[in-house]
């Protein structure tokens, strides 16, 4: 039975259908929604301006609070409560390092640009084919 759900998420409709299916298809599961803050992408930007923030943990929380927001107000409609993580790094490796305290992994197909999508790779089909646990792709 998945009791904890991970849910990778960014600021991607993708990212919003994946919640939406953990919240309709595990209704009595936790979850808890990811972001990873400063991954690659084009020519260093994200990655670059977070690394000269003065506190890096602060600036990665007040990127990632949006996203939460958002999951927050969805998962509200289901009348559920959700807990947020924020991460620094390399999303597919951060999304990794969490999964084994899962029991299955639900992301969407794909997130951010094009261009960071042929910078940092596919992120879902790394976390499909290296998780410990199950992982279900939303679409």
């Amino acid at each position: 039975m998945i009791e904890r759900i991970l849910v990778p998420m960014d600021d991607s409709e993708m990212a919003q259908r994946a919640l939406v299916y953990a919240l309709e298809n595990h209704p009595d599961a936790e979850i808890t929604v990811l972001h990873v803050v400063g991954g690659p992408s084009p020519l260093g930007g994200a990655a670059t301006s977070l690394a000269l923030a003065e506190d890096i943990e602060a600036a990665a929380e007040e990127r990632a609070e949006e996203v939460f927001d958002n999951a927050r107000e969805r998962a509200a409609e289901y009348d559920v409560e959700i807990t947020t993580e924020v991460q620094l790094g390399n999303p597919a490796r951060a999304i990794l390092n969490r999964a084994d305290d899962f029991d299955a992994v639900v992301l969407g197909t794909h997130g951010g640009s094009l261009a960071d999508r042929l910078v940092a790779g596919n992120v879902s089909q790394k976390v499909f084919r290296n998780s410990p646990v199950p992982v279900v792709i939303a679409r």
